[in-house]
């Protein structure tokens, strides 16, 4: 479906914003290019990033990710440059495990989601603190609302349901 009119109220670095007119009134829709997220497996563990989300003025626990920002690069690899670069690990193996729409009410976004093995093979990125979990203890710590960030939540349990 297609709105029946749309303007630009904001063009940002990242995002744009549109006022669309719908036939049950008009929506305010946020433009996202996309991201894509790795699951990052070494042995039992999963690699997670901890880095401070302004926007919830908080640390998260996240698996690394990255915004589809570079021209003609793929989903894939984007998500294992952001591996490199978040966390400073190489990623063997990749495998697609799906994608997430994490705000649908007002946004386009779209992520993307991977596993692979991971290796070590670098240092992370300044103001990236790399934590490595037990991948059962990251199941828990969802359940106990320690990690909440939406495309993490999704990727452990997309991983999960495939016998990670």
């Amino acid at each position: 479906m297609q709105p029946s009119s749309s303007r630009d109220v904001f063009r940002g670095r990242l995002l744009r914003l549109t006022v669309e007119k719908w036939p049950g009134g008009e929506r305010e829709v946020v433009h996202h290019p996309g991201a894509a997220a790795m699951v990052p497996l070494d042995g039992d563990d999963v690699v997670l990033v901890r880095q401070l989300r302004e926007a919830i003025r908080s640390d998260t626990l996240e698996i690394p990710a990255g915004i589809l920002d570079v021209p003609g690069e793929s989903p894939e690899e984007c998500a294992v440059r952001e591996l490199r670069e978040e966390a400073g690990y190489g990623a063997h193996g990749v495998e697609r495990l799906g994608f997430v729409h994490p705000s649908p009410g007002f946004s386009d976004e779209r992520i993307d989601i991977f596993s692979c093995r991971a290796e070590r093979v670098g240092d992370p990125e300044e103001g990236v603190e790399v934590v490595p979990m037990r991948f059962s203890h990251a199941l828990q710590a969802i359940q106990e609302g320690r990690i909440t960030d939406g495309k993490t939540v999704a990727g452990l349990l997309l991983a999960a349901q495939r016998g990670r």
